[in-house]
């Protein structure tokens, strides 16, 4: 069951930009559809060295924190494949994400596989055309956020639903 006070926050972690989404639940009991609060987008200096890009991830996330007073947050736990280069800075930005929950907010997030998400949503294997379409419908948005705001507000939306990956 979902408690009333639980606001959600949905994270789709990177370096370069990462999304973000706040959900509350309805305030219309009888409705099962959150409440789309706001959603984003956080980006960091291409320019500037891997460390100071961190830092400033950790403060614009404290701000967000600051800003919405999340109860939960849930994060895609990234898949790469064969993009090494790749998982190593999105992975760090996994870890700035951890930090602040716990530091600034002592949640533990739940992470949540995209696969497992988008079937929640659409199917396991929705390109980013068929998530934004869902999503845009789902909450009535007039125009699509970037792809890195919908895949948030889809992955908040999916942990505010209850899934569950059991990822540490």
């Amino acid at each position: 069951m979902i408690e009333s006070t639980q606001r959600w926050l949905g994270l789709d972690p990177g370096l370069a930009k990462l999304g973000w989404a706040v959900l509350d639940p309805p305030s219309d009991k009888s409705k099962s559809l959150p409440f789309l609060v706001e959603y984003g987008t956080i980006a960091t200096a291409k320019s500037h060295s891997t460390a100071q890009r961190l830092v400033e991830l950790e403060q614009d996330l404290i701000a967000l924190f600051e800003e919405f007073q999340p109860t939960r947050v849930a994060v895609e736990m990234p898949f790469f494949g064969r993009q090494i280069k790749a998982a190593g800075v999105v992975l760090q930005a996994v870890g700035i994400i951890n930090l602040v929950c716990c530091r600034e907010a002592k949640i533990t997030p739940i992470f949540l596989h995209q696969s497992s998400w988008k079937a929640h949503l659409v199917n396991g294997r929705a390109d980013k055309s068929e998530v934004a379409i869902t999503i845009q419908n789902l909450f009535e948005l007039e125009q699509l956020p970037n792809d890195d705001a919908v895949d948030a507000i889809a992955i908040g939306y999916a942990g505010f639903c209850g899934l569950v990956n059991n990822i540490d």
